[in-house]
């Protein structure tokens, strides 16, 4: 379709603009963009706005630890979960070894385990008192910690560890569709220059997954600059910690936004480095040519090492985390099986379903408001919105609370000086608050994966139902929604998952006295009452769990000759 012109030429070579483009889709879209965008210029503004001399005390105490400790996180994490990711997604999609089927979509389990919880399980079992260390001094006679040497879990390291477990399925979810969609005629062509497998990966397959790859570990480092609950628990002093323990300890909302908008520029770093990574590079495919993808068959010891390298992850990342849970949680039924639980079930349920509905109701009227006018303020607009997810949740929520106090204020000076009524705080402190900062943080998921899916719809149908008398909302509702509900739904499912295991946001966003099954598990697990919130964190796990399987039956059928692939296996 093509959009009405935003300018007209007037006869005297003067240019005249015109708005002839702004209607009710393309309003509205900008407006929810504004309001999305908010948090995030709340604050910069703070920050740059007067207030104590907190700024310098950080400087000279903590920042400089923030920093090099964040660094190291993100350096950690991303090296962790390249090799594994990468490595594995290449195997599992060019390789046949036994067990390849199973890990296809088995590798992608330890996603559906928040960083958080699995950090409490591993902490339980590798800490001194644990079962590990127990055995061990039983096993070799030692009586005392200083007699040998064991790795710290609440370290740096150990945060690293956690964090690259349950993280990695990003670059191997990214890796193995790219590897999928790769032509094998370019594969074929390596191994008629006398090239084996192994350099056919590192010369051919690996440069053109190359795009993909960059953007899994650029989310995995947002993912990581995000966590909170790991961070917290193991003491290791990251932004995400000090911005936590400027606004609540030391009630100090100017130096939590200077530290928020510091660790902005870690995010926007990310975000530049990935397009520079790419500038003036096109990675594409010289052919249609689509069959069986190799599959390189591994046998005797190369099987078994393929097989051990692909079942590691899911077994610490997924399988051992579980199995400890479900013991966890038998063994504390009658204790965890409360009034309280089902009661914070229920909130984290509800939440989350209104933020999925929501998200994914505001993503449609974005999506179909840019299909409309394809307008580039209007594009420009939907990106900055999209930067949400972008942005961690500490981050998001001092500037939540940073907005919504302004407007509560606002509105409680106007009550007052017009009609002696004070309103007090209606939105800070609220169940709005929460879902408000669930909206902004993962409006781009819903936003992509309709967008993308309308791309797919051809334009000549909304043509087709002009002509026959229908409007835009008659044209979205009768042709397009059921044509991308696939899309629709797999957009809900992805953000209800991720405002289940959402925790920086919530903490600070919660009203007072209200928890999530999130808020819940890191509340108990700090005090070191793990079994009393196993069968919260199980909860958690398993809402996570189905959307991975879809997701990797999806990656799995999108490849073309699917069908071909499946005859020669």
């Amino acid at each position: 379709m093509t959009s009405a012109s935003s300018s007209i030429k007037i006869a005297d070579g003067t240019t005249k603009v015109s708005l002839s483009w702004l209607n009710g889709w393309t309003l509205g879209t900008i407006v929810i963009a504004m309001i999305a965008i908010l948090p995030i210029a709340a604050v910069i503004f703070i920050s740059l706005t007067p207030g104590d001399d907190i700024w310098e005390h950080l400087m000279s105490t903590v920042l400089t630890l923030y920093i090099s400790t964040t660094l190291g996180l993100m350096i950690g994490v991303g090296i962790g979960t390249l090799l594994i990711g990468v490595g594995t997604a290449w195997l599992v999609s060019m390789c046949r070894f036994p067990g390849k089927r199973m890990f296809e979509w088995a590798l992608l389990l330890p996603m559906a385990m928040p960083a958080y919880v699995i950090a409490y399980l591993y902490t339980d079992i590798l800490e001194y008192s644990g079962p590990l260390q127990e055995l061990l001094r039983d096993l070799f006679g030692w009586k005392t910690k200083r007699e040998y040497w064991f790795p710290e879990i609440r370290s740096l390291g150990g945060a690293i560890a956690m964090m690259t477990l349950v993280l990695y399925p990003y670059v191997y979810l990214l890796s193995r569709a790219a590897f999928m969609e790769q032509s094998v005629c370019v594969l074929e062509a390596s191994r008629s220059l006398g090239r084996g497998p192994y350099r056919s990966f590192f010369g051919v397959a690996l440069p053109l997954a190359r795009p993909a790859i960059i953007i899994g570990i650029s989310l995995v480092l947002m993912e990581a600059l995000n966590d909170f609950g790991t961070v917290d628990f193991f003491a290791v002093s990251t932004f995400t910690l000090g911005i936590y323990d400027v606004w609540l300890n030391m009630n100090n909302v100017a130096g939590a936004a200077q530290l928020a908008t510091v660790l902005l520029l870690f995010v926007l770093f990310l975000v530049l480095s990935e397009r520079f990574a790419r500038r003036k590079q096109r990675f594409h495919h010289t052919t249609t040519k689509y069959k069986a993808l190799p599959g390189y068959l591994l046998e005797g010891w190369r099987g078994r090492f393929a097989t051990l390298a692909c079942a590691l992850p899911v077994v610490f990342g997924f399988v051992l985390p579980s199995a400890v849970l479900a013991n966890y949680s038998l063994v504390h039924f009658e204790v965890a099986m409360n009034p309280e639980f089902i009661g914070y079930a229920v909130n984290s349920f509800m939440l989350s379903a209104l933020a999925a509905i929501l998200a994914v109701a505001i993503g449609i009227f974005m999506a179909y408001g840019v299909r409309l006018r394809n307008e580039r303020l209007l594009k420009v607009m939907v990106r900055m919105a999209s930067l949400g997810y972008a942005v961690p949740g500490s981050v998001l929520a001092v500037g939540v609370l940073v907005s919504l106090g302004s407007i509560d204020n606002g509105i409680d000076g106007f009550m007052r000086s017009n009609f002696g009524i004070s309103t007090g705080l209606l939105f800070s402190g609220t169940i709005a608050a929460v879902t408000f900062g669930y909206l902004v943080r993962f409006l781009a998921l819903s936003f992509g994966s309709v967008e993308a899916s309308l791309g797919k719809v051809t334009p000549s149908m909304d043509g087709a139902a002009r002509s026959l008398g229908h409007g835009p909302l008659s044209t979205l509702r009768r042709i397009h929604l059921p044509m991308i509900q696939g899309s629709i739904l797999t957009a809900s499912m992805m953000v209800f998952v991720d405002c289940m295991k959402e925790l920086p946001l919530t903490v600070i966003l919660r009203p007072f006295n209200f928890h999530t099954l999130a808020t819940f598990v890191h509340q108990y697990a700090s005090d070191e009452q793990l079994g009393e919130a196993s069968l919260a964190a199980l909860s958690i796990v398993g809402f996570g769990i189905l959307p991975v399987i879809v997701l990797s039956l999806a990656i799995t059928r999108s490849r073309p000759g699917h069908a071909e692939e499946e005859e020669v296996s």
